[in-house]
């Protein structure tokens, strides 16, 4: 049967490699991801599942091959630059928000990029929070705060400009069983509720398993495996 569900994210043929091509990281790697689907890719530390979430999000560039993400190509610098702004999310390991400002004032940051209205930034804020059991939180600098609640603060961020697609960089890679559940929870639910497509890159085979798809990231190599 056919998935008409739209495809936002595309990789053909990708390869990328360091130090002058003599580390070989991704090998002619192919991925279709489509809305609605949360997708694991899954793999030791070092296969690979960082440097594919980076060239998709723009972060690095491959050396061969064709990207297309939410009908855009993160190989090109404009389209780069309205992905970040609109239709991409990144969550990674370690939340990098701002430790001395606020939970409001990091989840403003992303709406100032973009020019969105106070009183419509106020608003998203508060609906995002609320949803995730953090509106009491909004006055809390990030550093005073769980490192549970700043994954979730992050993944507020991710979501404050509305993307199609978020890419989840070993999002419970730093946090404890039950906490990790909650965010790993949460993403599910992203993907199940709203129609966002969720890469998560993740070791632990608990998360993969209760993934829609498991792509199986070895030696540089991707390979669909059942879920």
């Amino acid at each position: 049967m056919n998935d008409a569900r739209e495809i936002l994210a595309t990789a053909h043929g990708v390869s990328k490699s360091y130090d002058a091509g003599r580390i070989a990281v991704l090998r002619d790697v192919s991925l279709t991801v489509r809305a609605g689907e949360l997708v694991a890719l899954w793999g030791a530390s070092g296969s690979g599942k960082s440097t594919l979430l980076h060239l998709l999000g723009g972060l690095d560039l491959p050396d061969h091959g064709e990207l297309m993400v939410c009908g855009l190509d993160p190989r090109r610098e404009r389209d780069r630059l309205v992905l970040r702004r609109h239709r991409l999310g990144f969550i990674f390991q370690l939340h990098n928000l701002i430790a001395d400002l606020t939970v409001e004032e990091n989840l403003r940051v992303p709406a100032l990029a973009v020019g969105t209205a106070n009183a419509a930034t106020r608003a998203r804020i508060a609906e995002l929070t609320k949803r995730v059991g953090l509106d009491h939180r909004l006055d809390h600098r990030v550093q005073d705060i769980s490192g549970g609640e700043r994954q979730r603060v992050a993944i507020c961020r991710a979501l404050m400009n509305a993307p199609q697609l978020l890419l989840a960089d070993e999002p419970t890679g730093s946090l404890d069983e039950t906490t990790g559940n909650s965010v790993f929870a949460l993403l599910k639910e992203l993907a199940a509720r709203d129609g966002i497509a969720v890469i998560l890159a993740t070791h632990e085979r608990r998360f993969a398993e209760a993934c829609d798809r498991i792509i199986r990231v070895r030696d540089g190599q991707l390979n669909e495996v059942s879920a």
